[in-house]
């Protein structure tokens, strides 16, 4: 298991007076970008296709001190995109931060080009960059508005080292998170030319201690007849940095991207991998 320092839990109101949508954010990065967000005094809406622990981060947000709620949201459906706008423009006024999380792994699992389906490809394609599209649409037009007389807005895509190298057995994974790089940057260079204060941001993980990648470590394990700890070790070794990350330090950096210490950054991969792409 990885281990790192989280910092305080008392926030210095970097986001005070922001409204903050996070997708994917029933676990892994998504939940933690969602606790962080609103430590620093962001409004948060948190959604997911998870329910039950959707419902139970945005609790966990309130408890805390917060203000956030929860909604149900399938982000490769454009109607459900329209509706958690709605709901967050109706609930909160406005909307300043987008934090588009929410992805797959390869569906069906890990394996070469030539054994995978069609409809398998389709599948990651959709949920991990489609979706990305979707909510760069409809938040641009609704942060466009909310800081149209003042303040500026950011929307942060959650790439992946995928969507910067090749990834053997996961052509369908590496072909989407590429794409959210160049949709970004050609997002970014839209923002500007139209005089939009927006910024637009990708984030690329290295492999965070988060159950997707939980997952596919037992997965992998499984098929090559390994014991899990020798998969982890052997994933853990690709990391110069010795471990592998967790979702705090990712939340920490979509932090960063959402506050105005980065007024100056927008079209930029930031890459927090331990080293893994430095090789």
């Amino acid at each position: 298991m990885s281990t790192s320092p989280t910092g305080s839990n008392r926030g210095n109101g970097r986001l005070q007076g922001k409204v903050a949508i996070v997708t994917g954010a029933a676990s892994g990065i998504g939940a933690a970008s969602a606790r962080h967000l609103a430590r620093e005094g962001a409004r948060v809406v948190c959604t997911d296709t998870d329910e039950a622990s959707g419902q139970a981060v945005a609790a966990q947000v309130v408890q805390a001190g917060g203000d956030a709620f929860f909604i149900a949201h399938d982000v490769v459906e454009e109607n459900q995109w329209e509706r958690v706008i709605q709901a967050t423009l109706a609930r909160y006024g406005g909307l300043h931060v987008l934090v588009n999380n929410a992805g797959i792994g390869p569906a069906g699992g890990a394996g070469p080009i030539e054994t995978k389906s069609l409809a398998n490809w389709r599948r990651t394609l959709s949920v991990d960059l489609d979706s990305v599209f979707l909510g760069c649409k409809h938040g641009i037009a609704a942060i466009r508005d909310t800081t149209r007389e003042s303040g500026s807005g950011s929307i942060i895509n959650v790439s992946s080292i995928a969507g910067l190298i090749g990834l053997p057995n996961a052509a369908d994974y590496s072909a989407a998170k590429g794409g959210v790089r160049l949709l970004t940057k050609a997002a970014a260079l839209e923002c500007a030319a139209a005089g939009y204060r927006i910024r637009v941001n990708s984030v690329h993980p290295g492999y965070i201690d988060t159950p997707m990648v939980r997952g596919g470590l037992e997965r992998r394990a499984a098929i090559s007849g390994v014991d899990p700890a020798q998969a982890e070790t052997a994933l853990i070794a690709l990391h110069p940095i010795g471990r592998l990350g967790v979702a705090d330090e990712i939340a920490q950096t979509i932090l960063f991207l959402a506050s105005d210490e980065s007024s100056f950054t927008t079209g930029a991969e930031m890459v927090v991998d331990g080293g893994y792409c430095a090789r």
